[in-house]
């Protein structure tokens, strides 16, 4: 016992071979290793030093800690005493723990009585010592039991390893005595060695066996599970095992070989209708995608608006491995990710090798699948919106100007057809995108080089798509069938010549049978089964079971029914049902989400292909120039002819107030709806100076139908119609050149109305009168062409006014009728990407894009309408004009009205004057209705000087004359004054009431007037009225006027005597009219 319990003092440490070593053993206790000044003693490391023991208050800061106190209490009085102990040799001689610590330098230093030296602490040390072994001594004495049973263990041990010796010796004689067995031959041992190998043959053929006829099971499970990696590689594993040459013999497998053939075409025909179903949309699965796509693209963007909804494609290719072939996940449905389970069934047919069979396949189906998708999606949209609310197609030849409700119902259908029909096309190309991209991939792996016949070509897809797209164009823009038949497939039932097979017209069609018949389930039913039974997996029957499959089947049924639908719903092979009916006008609502639709086909095109995305707008042209075009022009022509052709073009429009502050025509304002209708319209496609042209060249029709028309109105009616036309004696004046012309324009132009410019008027229009007599043919006798002239010049000046706010020119010069292009003609198509235009936004200004070179054949027809006006105003100004003359000139005439009256009472004006003020009043009523107030302003000033001037210079018309006749005349003067105050401001006939006033008074009168008013210029130097001043040969005129009577007496005595009294008054007056 003292050598166990006495090494650890000897050696100064507790790792010796006794039981002290067990405190080293222990995590939980190292006091003699690095970490003895850990927190469980809480001693301060700069307490280490040897001669400098810690106080005691520090020594039990060391068991202050919870843990330690916990630990403290679980011990037992031995196992503190033995801590206590070993506390205390680290406090008072902490070398003795230290690793490297020499007993033999201690032990000296005890002994050493020197200054240096510790001989002083010998006492102290001893009874550390003695404490030391007293409580190794409690321990042994508290853990002896356990000592006295490892005694016990030590010697069972040592004697279980004696009796192994013993065991190891006989085992060691009895492989020397197998081994001298086994160096002599046996025949026996070489038979059941060659019956063992047989035996494990067969064991394992067995095994094969039964591994085989589990494998239909296992494959109908993969199939059903859409695991086709797995089931790819069973059928194979199968088939390896099916073809080595120890199976061949056979005959059982005979079944299993047959089925696993017939299951590895059903599988790839699985493989297919999968592939088909998410490149074509027919699973439920890629219903979302496609929604979102069409959902964004309502609104033009290049990035995705709704990003916690639908992947970004480009991130989409960006996420995808395509490095490292596709793993299959078992705890997650594949179908979930249309792209991931795209690439899955790609690489399941490689490992089928049928990959190159099933590109082909696809290619043969495109354009079928495409063309369903169409109708389909036609069907959907047509059942959205019911045709009573976009209205029906009572006009077949699209001639029609859409309001705005029509227009935005029409817009409503259009949209949501292309916007859904492009999001299933773009999803179609992602599609298509992704198995390019898994295929490219396979070849790269896998060495093949460049395969371009599995590689396919995006170009057909896009062949496919530029057909559906174009016979949507011509569907919905073109009215005449003749003008375009699209044709993307053969006509079915048409014969050489091009007739139809009229055997073929009631040919069985599958959508005519109810397909919820109990006769048509039964016999489905029966036939799912027989399939199923042949050929399991290759119906959807094993997968019924499955919620998602019951997804896949519902949606399969409904494109199956879409599919047939299509078919019978379209009017002829190759064409699809219009939702509306066509008009050039749905080119603004078709054009701008197709060219969304393409900019955005621009990044699914993979690069490095045979597609060039530059050219994706190339059709559009052809289309533009070869189609839109022609039958832009032939419905602008009917357009116009219809509003030029209509009865009542040229009335009065009835919501004119709507439209313009003075009344218009109704033909006029329908012009401009169209003109409006095609300017917005162009606002939408490229601008081409073709299509402007022939806008201008409507006006210019629309002008001269206008002019036409006026010339009609101021035509004289003719009883031989082989004559030339003659007009009205205003508008012969209006359009012809002379003076009278020249000074009514600078009349019309100046900002006051000169009184100089109207009396040189006046005086030109007498003048030309009296060299003239004006019939009543000259004259426009009929009210309703006065207002119609109205309604002619105010509907051609809104007309020009509204027309010059269309004027815009632009700096692109593309002219599709001339016979160079432009180079960047197709770079014209991506200015047209405007969020206004895609959403359908109507609103805005609308304008007619020209060149310089175009806008100068549009400013003539502006220029050509405002002259025109200026014409009908000028004829209407000269119309009351001349009314006025030819009135005067038959009431002053001897035939009609002879002023040589008797001596009864005049009481009433002549009839012509009565007419004459009824008319002026009708023809003031008419201008002031139609007119503002400048030109009616035109029209009336100056009507009083011009009948004062003609009454007074052709008095002589009159003569004979008497005072009856002239108090009759004064009486038509009174009349007409009163009547022209109601018309003309300030009006004042008084000049000819005094010059017939002179009459009245006789020739002496005359001759003492014109002495009086001479004599008053030449003394007081001041001017005689306006109304009481006389030429010379106004004044001669009244004097033979007075004479007139007895002039034509017919006794030569009194006709004589009163020729030479005249002859006396006019020598007398002319000395004092001419004398200086």
């Amino acid at each position: 016992m003292s050598n166990r319990y006495g090494g650890s003092y000897r050696n100064g440490n507790g790792n010796s071979n006794g039981y002290g070593s067990g405190a080293r053993q222990d995590e939980e206790y190292d006091p003699f290793g690095d970490g003895y000044a850990s927190d469980r003693y809480g001693t301060p490391p700069q307490q280490l030093n040897p001669r400098r023991p810690p106080p005691e208050s520090a020594r039990s800061a060391g068991y202050s800690s919870p843990a330690s106190r916990v630990q403290r209490a679980n011990e037992t009085s031995a196992e503190r005493q033995i801590s206590q102990v070993l506390e205390l040799i680290k406090a008072e001689w902490p070398a003795m723990v230290q690793d490297d610590c020499i007993p033999v330098s201690l032990a000296l230093q005890l002994l050493d009585n020197s200054s240096v030296g510790r001989a002083h602490e010998y006492r102290g040390f001893k009874k550390t010592h003695q404490y030391l072994q007293d409580s190794l001594k409690n321990i042994v004495h508290e853990h002896h039991q356990g000592f006295n049973s490892s005694i016990g263990t030590f010697h069972k041990i040592q004697g279980s390893i004696q009796a192994s010796q013993k065991r190891v010796r006989v085992l060691k004689d009895s492989l020397a005595a197998s081994r001298t067995s086994l160096c002599a031959t046996d025949p026996e041992l070489k038979k059941l060695y060659k019956s063992s190998q047989m035996y494990d043959d067969v064991l394992q053929t067995l095994n094969e066996l039964e591994d085989l006829r589990t494998v239909p099971d296992q494959l109908e499970a993969r199939i059903s599970e859409k695991r086709f990696l797995t089931a790819v590689e069973v059928l194979q594993n199968a088939l390896r095992k099916l073809r080595k040459p120890e199976l061949d013999d056979i005959g059982a497998l005979s079944d299993l070989r047959s089925y696993l053939a017939n299951q590895e075409t059903a599988l790839m025909d699985i493989l297919v209708e999968e592939l088909h179903e998410h490149l074509y949309l027919k699973s439920p699965y890629c219903q979302e995608r496609w929604q979102n796509l069409a959902k964004n693209q309502g609104a033009y963007n290049e990035n995705y608006t709704d990003s916690g909804v639908l992947t970004p494609f480009h991130l989409v290719l960006d996420t995808m491995d395509l490095e490292h072939p596709v793993t299959e996940d078992p705890a997650k449905n594949p179908e979930a990710d249309t792209f991931y389970y795209i690439s899955l069934v790609v690489e399941s047919l490689n490992k089928l090798g049928r990959l190159e069979s099933v590109v082909d396949s696809l290619k043969q189906r495109l354009p079928v699948e495409l063309f369903s998708i169409v109708n389909e999606t036609i069907n959907e949209v047509d059942q959205r919106h019911p045709s009573s609310l976009r209205g029906g197609s009572g006009n077949a030849q699209g001639l029609h100007i859409y309001g705005s409700r029509e227009t935005q119902m029409r817009a409503d259908v259009i949209y949501d057809l292309l916007w859904t029909l492009y999001g299933k096309f773009e999803a179609i190309a992602e599609g298509h995108r992704v198995f390019h991209e898994t295929i490219k991939a396979l070849i790269r792996r896998e060495g093949a080089g460049n395969n371009s016949s599995l590689l396919g070509s995006f170009k057909e897809l896009w062949n496919l798509y530029q057909n559906e797209i174009r016979s949507l164009l011509h569907n919905y823009v073109t009215t005449d069938a003749d003008v375009y038949q699209f044709s993307s497939s053969p006509r079915q039932g048409a014969t050489l010549n091009g007739g139809k097979d009229a055997s073929r017209e009631h040919l069985f069609k599958f959508s005519e049978a109810d397909p919820k018949s109990v006769e048509m389930t039964t016999e489905y039913e029966a036939l799912d089964g027989i399939i199923q039974a042949a050929v399991p997996g290759l119906t959807s029957a094993s997968r019924k079971p499955q919620a998602s499959d019951k997804k896949s089947s519902a949606g399969r049924e409904s494109r199956k029914s879409a599919y047939t639908g299509a078919f019978d719903s379209r009017n002829a092979p190759g064409s699809h049902k219009s939702l509306v009916e066509p008009s050039v006008f749905n080119m603004s609502l078709l054009l701008p989400p197709t060219l969304v639709f393409l900019q955005r086909l621009k990044a699914i095109v993979p690069p490095g292909s045979d597609l060039a995305a530059s050219t994706l707008t190339s059709f559009l042209d052809n289309f533009l120039v070869n189609v839109f075009q022609p039958q832009l022009d032939e419905t602008l022509s009917k357009l116009s002819d219809s509003v030029f052709g209509e009865t009542d073009s040229f009335q009065q429009d009835p919501g004119w107030g709507l439209v313009a502050r003075r009344p218009v025509f109704k033909g006029t304002t329908a012009f401009f709806a169209v003109i409006t209708a095609f300017c917005r319209m162009l606002g939408t496609i490229p601008h081409d100076q073709a299509l402007s042209g022939l806008i201008i060249s409507q006006m210019l029709r629309y002008y001269e139908r206008c002019l036409t028309w006026f010339k009609s109105l101021v035509a004289k009616a003719q009883e031989v119609s082989t004559s030339p036309q003659s007009l009205r004696y205003s508008a012969e004046l209006a359009l012809g050149d002379g003076g009278i012309q020249e000074t009514i324009k600078k009349l019309w132009t100046s900002d006051n109305l000169d009184r100089e410019l109207i009396e040189k008027e006046v005086g030109l229009l007498i003048m030309q009168a009296n060299e003239r007599v004006l019939e009543p043919s000259d004259i426009i006798q009929d009210r309703d062409v006065i207002s119609s002239l109205c309604l002619l010049y105010t509907s051609m000046k809104w007309l020009s006014v509204r027309i010059i706010g269309l004027r815009h020119i632009t700096r692109f010069d593309t002219d599709s009728s001339q016979a160079t292009l432009p180079k960047n003609q197709n770079r014209r198509w991506t200015l047209l990407n405007d969020p206004n235009k895609a959403n359908g936004d109507q609103q805005g200004p609308v304008y007619l894009p020209m060149t310089q070179e175009t806008v100068q054949s549009f400013d003539n027809i502006v220029s050509s309408f405002e002259e025109f006006a200026g014409i009908v105003l000028l004829t209407l100004h000269m119309e009351i004009r001349c009314r006025i003359v030819q009135s005067l000139g038959v009431a002053l005439s001897p035939k009609t009205a002879p002023y040589v009256l008797g001596d009864q009472e005049i009481k009433e004006p002549d009839p012509q004057i009565l007419s004459l003020n009824s008319e002026l009043i009708a023809y003031d009523e008419t201008i002031a209705r139609f007119l503002r107030d400048k030109e009616t302003a035109f029209v009336r000033t100056g009507l009083g000087l011009l009948i004062n001037t003609y009454l007074v210079s052709n008095a002589l018309a009159t003569q004979p004359m008497n005072l009856r006749g002239c108090e009759r005349m004064q009486l038509n003067i009174l009349v007409l004054q009163q009547n022209l105050k109601n018309i003309e401001a300030g009006v004042d006939l008084a000049r000819a009431a005094n010059y017939y006033s002179l009459f009245q008074e006789g020739p002496d009168h005359i001759v003492d007037k014109a002495k009086r008013d001479k004599e008053r210029e030449t003394e007081s130097g001041a001017a005689v009225p306006e109304a009481e001043r006389f030429t010379y040969d106004e004044l001669k005129a009244l004097v033979e006027l007075c004479y007139s009577e007895q002039l034509a007496d017919p006794e030569r005595g009194v006709a004589a005597a009163a020729k030479r009294q005249m002859g006396e008054k006019v020598l007398a007056l002319s000395e004092y009219m001419w004398q200086s």
